[in-house]
C-alpha cells in the first residue's frame, strides 16, 4: 500500500489535494486546472484515489472527486511535533523582540 507521504511526495497530486480543498471537482476541470493531459491527470487520480485521499462519484456522464480527510491524520500526527517546536522557537522570539528597546522613539 502507497503511503500518505509517497502520494504527497508528486507536485501534481498536492495541487489536486488543493483543488479539491475548495470543493469536489469534475476530472475536466481538474484537467483544465494542471494543465496536462486527460490521461495524465487520471493517473494521478487513480493513484490518489487508491491511497484513498480521494473518492469519486458518478454525476451523469461526469466524475466528480472530492477530498477525504481521515487519511491525512498520518500526515498531520507526523508534523505535530514540528509544529510544537516552531510554536516554542516562535514564542521565544516574539519575547526577544519585546524585551528589545524601541528604537523609534
Amino acid at each position: 500500500m502507497v503511503t500518505a507521504f509517497a502520494v504527497l511526495a508528486e507536485p501534481h497530486r498536492r495541487r489536486i489535494l488543493d483543488l479539491l480543498l475548495e470543493r469536489p471537482r469534475a476530472v475536466g476541470e481538474l484537467v483544465e486546472e494542471l494543465g496536462l493531459t486527460q490521461p495524465g491527470t487520471s493517473k494521478h487520480l487513480k493513484v490518489l484515489r487508491e491511497a484513498g485521499l480521494v473518492r469519486m462519484r458518478p454525476d451523469a456522464q461526469r466524475r466528480v472527486y472530492e477530498l477525504r480527510m481521515e487519511p491525512l491524520a498520518e500526515v498531520h500526527e507526523w508534523l505535530e511535533p514540528y509544529r510544537r517546536m516552531w510554536a516554542r522557537r516562535l514564542d521565544a522570539l516574539e519575547r526577544h523582540l519585546d524585551a528589545m528597546p524601541d528604537l523609534g522613539d
